[in-house]
């Protein structure tokens, strides 16, 4: 019993010192543009009407690097945007949770804390949801993009390897980035799950369109904004997967139900490969 206390409390010490040493990076040089007088403080919250810990009140967008181990690395890069309305980010089963998972496969992983509408209470579950800030965290997602590409031999990863996803609201900064992108921030692949993206938001598809993985449930109110995202995809005859889940709902990431949506992170794994982006070392 006593050799298993300490088999245990081994492992957490280990796993709370790697979590511990991640870098975290903050987006800008300077002030956020479009927020610079925004003063409140990132807080977390462990006890809300969502039933996970939340992270709200970014108003100093970062990234956290989750890097593999460097005999597993690939070259291979995501930005990761957790979701949450635009006032909160599941910060774990939608950011942490699945850079965990994509690590093991050798991808460099970055979460992105997006600027979020501020909440003036400690569940901000409550706070007023509107669009005012939904450019700034899409401009957050187009400038997370931007830094990692420009800093791709610091992460010993592929500057066209550099790819984003993200859930719901992240799910709306990662579709925004396949419009409407310069050389610099257009993702080389994008996975939007479960996105909020209605029609008024799509736009031109370039011709060097990246390739697209969706996943949605179809009890899912969103579900047909992934639809018409594959859709638009498919008519534009550019690279597109979609995987639309019969029963799920809307929020699951990471978060085990007991359904198929469990293994939907199994079928992005095996889209990756499929694109090659799970092969090869860095070039030297």
């Amino acid at each position: 019993m006593k050799k298993q206390f300490f088999t245990s409390a081994l492992t957490l010490l280990i796993t709370t010192l790697a979590l511990g040493q991640q870098k975290v990076i903050q987006l800008y040089d300077g002030p956020a543009p479009g927020s610079e007088s925004w003063n409140w403080t990132e807080a977390v919250s462990e006890n809300n009407a969502w039933g996970t810990r939340l992270v709200y009140n970014v108003s100093i967008p970062t990234l956290t690097v989750y890097s593999p181990a460097p005999d597993k690395a690939n070259g291979t890069a995501v930005v990761i945007c957790p979701g949450g309305a635009f006032i909160a980010l599941a910060i774990d089963k939608e950011g942490t949770n699945v850079a965990k998972r994509l690590v093991e496969k050798g991808v460099t992983c970055f979460v992105l804390k997006y600027r979020l509408n501020r909440s003036l209470t400690t569940d901000p579950t409550e706070t007023k949801r509107d669009s005012i800030v939904r450019p700034l965290a899409i401009a957050d997602g187009r400038s997370a993009i931007l830094y990692v590409r420009r800093h791709a031999a610091d992460f010993n990863i592929e500057p066209d390897r550099v790819g984003i996803m993200g859930f719901s609201a992240g799910g709306t900064v990662t579709a925004a980035s396949l419009f409407n992108y310069s050389k610099e921030n257009r993702p080389d692949f994008a996975a939007p799950i479960y996105p909020f993206f209605p029609s008024t938001m799509l736009g031109t598809v370039g011709n060097d369109a990246p390739p697209l993985f969706i996943v949605a449930a179809s009890d899912d109110r969103l579900a047909l904004h992934s639809v018409d995202l594959y859709s638009q995809w498919l008519t534009t005859k550019h690279d597109a997967e979609l995987h639309m889940y019969a029963k799920g709902g809307h929020g699951f990431g990471m978060r085990v139900q007991n359904l198929p949506t469990d293994q939907w992170i199994d079928r992005f794994e095996e889209w990756l490969d499929v694109q090659g982006l799970l092969k090869g070392q860095r070039k030297r």
